[in-house]
């Protein structure tokens, strides 16, 4: 049988390995609560207390990351002052509706125009962007 200290800490490796693999960040969470087990281990504690100490841990770590992504899904952090491509310029040749496919910092982007804004002229000014796609309105003069 295998020492609990090591256990919690091969536990822990396993879990961030399985991470770097899988591309969320759960895993690491429940990995931090391993780490907090064996470090709980070193104390000389019970090994209930040591799946209480993990448990609670892993726990706290998940609904945090899950509290800091639904924020930021609902976009509770973004602050637009730190973008710099509001306020850019564009230029869009040719629409289908109102979507289209614009040239922008070396890449193609996709584009949607402004709810209540017309197709007007070939310049457009980025008023926000969602995910990949920028939201622009027509320039004025």
């Amino acid at each position: 049988m295998i020492e609990t200290g090591l256990f919690w800490w091969v536990l822990a490796g396993g879990l961030v390995i399985a991470e770097l693999l899988s591309g969320t960040f759960y895993l690491l969470m429940i990995a931090l609560g391993c780490v907090a087990g064996g470090v709980v281990t070193l104390f000389g504690l019970s090994v209930s207390l040591q799946l209480v100490v993990a448990a609670a841990i892993a726990l706290s770590a998940l609904i945090l990351l899950r509290r800091s992504r639904v924020d930021l899904a609902k976009g509770r952090h973004a602050n637009p002052n730190n973008n710099l491509d509001l306020g850019a310029l564009l230029q869009i040749d040719a629409w289908q509706g109102r979507r289209a496919r614009a040239l922008y910092r070396g890449a193609q982007w996709d584009v949607e125009l402004l709810a209540g804004e017309d197709i007007d002229g070939q310049w457009y000014e980025i008023k926000e962007m969602r995910g990949n796609i920028l939201v622009v309105a027509a320039k004025r003069s």
